[in-house]
């Protein structure tokens, strides 16, 4: 039996190439995905899988492999080569089939992965699948390979870029004044779907933007920085190139452009809570009263701007798996999350880095000449944050039961939604362990800097007292 616990995550399969993933692991998940998932058209499944790759040199590869044992099982592969994630959960969405992208999103260039999903792009993570096939890998595939059936399914290619980007068009039309946008694509997808959506790469009719292009050479060894947003010193190029432009926004993507950062003009990064707010307005105007989903990490004037928009705001767990379940049951229009994720309800409840950009460009444009992305974006920025802190320390759970006991005692409220989250009248803060990695995560938000500050030095004291 072959341990696979440091290569399937929480919510995908992820490890370096080709010593945790490889092609024989890539052939035996296809045959698995096939039978947890039912996919096969004589157990009354599509009988189809669309695929896709990012830009790194081993996807074409473990494309292939994945391709011949989802073939063995007797189910045909429909590959659309080079694409977002995003792009992947489109072709998934609109063709109504499971799909499987092979990326390592952010992670560096020796690692690759495979993020899979169920027709119409309904995610796989442990709880929905991901924990089943992991359970035939280890336990059949992976020491006695699957024969293939007495009819097995074929590979054939199918573009999805213009129709992908005619989709995104649809949904947020960008028709107001001219921006100038500066976009760093860190090397990544990227590269790739901003030319075709923002651009007219696809024979699209142009946009009123003027794109100034930064790293859209793809490249997976990531010449110039690591395609991680979330991380302050990969957006330090980005920053002074919209003051060196003069530009009116910047957009950041990670390395598979299913995440998007933003920076103002004065080069100053927006936080994403704040774009999450900003885009709960578009959306509830557009179906008043509906339902916004926001995670524990989110800043509180999330919700708060949606109830004053008339919308209903519903917290949850961190993670996308969470996420697109409780969009699913409630039927909420929109999601967002703290690391930059923005997921969709016309977008099959699916994350899509690119539509946030757009929602974004389409708030600045409709604005009269001469406003500016920080202003526009002053009402939704009421609190003081610390951003994500991370502590390495020997056992996760006996540090937050020691914060537990600490803060407990101080009468403050808590609640174990995801980890700890502890909640005074001047600040909160939310810390839990990492899914991967023996690490705390800690978010601290107050009223003012001085609240914050002072909460987040108290907890960080408790957790070093143990780490």
């Amino acid at each position: 039996m072959s341990d696979l616990s440091a290569l399937i995550k929480a919510y995908d399969i992820r490890g370096t190439v080709p010593d945790q993933l490889n092609g024989d692991i890539a052939r035996a998940v296809g045959t698995a995905f096939v039978r947890v998932l039912g996919i096969a058209a004589d157990n009354g499944g599509p009988g189809c899988v669309v695929v896709g790759h990012d830009m790194r040199p081993s996807g074409p590869d473990l494309v292939a492999s994945f391709a011949d044992g989802v073939n063995a099982a007797g189910v045909d592969v429909i590959d659309i080569g080079l694409c977002s994630t995003d792009g992947l959960y489109f072709a998934a969405g609109s063709l109504d089939m499971p799909g499987a992208m092979f990326t390592a999103s952010h992670n560096p260039a020796q690692y690759n992965g495979i993020k899979l999903c169920r027709a119409g792009a309904a995610p796989v993570g442990q709880d929905s699948g991901l924990a089943e096939i992991r359970a035939l890998l280890e336990q059949t595939l992976l020491a006695h390979p699957a024969e293939a059936v007495e009819l097995p399914g074929s590979m054939r290619t199918q573009d999805m870029l213009v129709a992908y980007s005619t989709f995104l068009r649809t949904l947020v039309p960008l028709a107001g004044r001219r921006l100038r946008v500066v976009v760093d694509a860190g090397n990544g997808m990227g590269g790739h779907t901003v030319p075709a959506v923002l651009g007219n790469a696809a024979g699209l009719p142009a946009l009123p933007l003027d794109i100034v292009a930064m790293y859209f050479e793809l490249d997976g060894s990531f010449p110039h920085h690591e395609a991680n947003p979330i991380e302050p010193a990969n957006l330090v190029d980005l920053q002074a190139r919209v003051i060196a432009e003069s530009a009116d926004i910047g957009l950041a993507f990670d390395g598979d452009a299913d995440r998007c950062f933003v920076v103002d003009e004065t080069g100053r990064v927006v936080n994403p809570s704040t774009l999450t707010a900003l885009i709960a307005v578009r959306e509830l105007a557009k179906v008043p009263g509906a339902t916004i989903i926001h995670n524990l990490i989110t800043s509180h004037s999330v919700a708060e701007v949606v109830r004053e928009n008339g919308g209903v705001p519903l917290r949850t767990r961190v993670g996308h798996s969470f996420i697109k379940a409780e969009m699913a049951r409630t039927g909420a229009v929109f999601g967002g999350e703290h690391s930059g994720h923005f997921y969709f309800r016309d977008f099959w409840n699916a994350d899509s880095g690119m539509l946030a950009a757009m929602h974004a460009l389409a708030a600045l444009s409709e604005t009269p000449k001469g406003t500016v992305l920080s202003s526009l974006l002053g009402e939704y920025e009421r609190y003081a944050a610390s951003g994500e802190i991370n502590t390495v320390v020997s056992d996760p759970l006996a540090s937050i039961a020691a914060v537990r006991e600490h803060f407990a005692a101080h009468g403050y409220r808590l609640d174990d939604l995801d980890g700890l989250t502890v909640e005074a009248d001047d600040w909160w803060f939310n810390v839990r362990p990492s899914n991967t990695e023996p690490l705390l995560r800690l978010n601290v938000e107050g009223t003012t800097q001085a609240a914050m500050h002072q909460a987040r030095d108290e907890v960080v004291a408790v957790i070093g007292g143990l780490s």
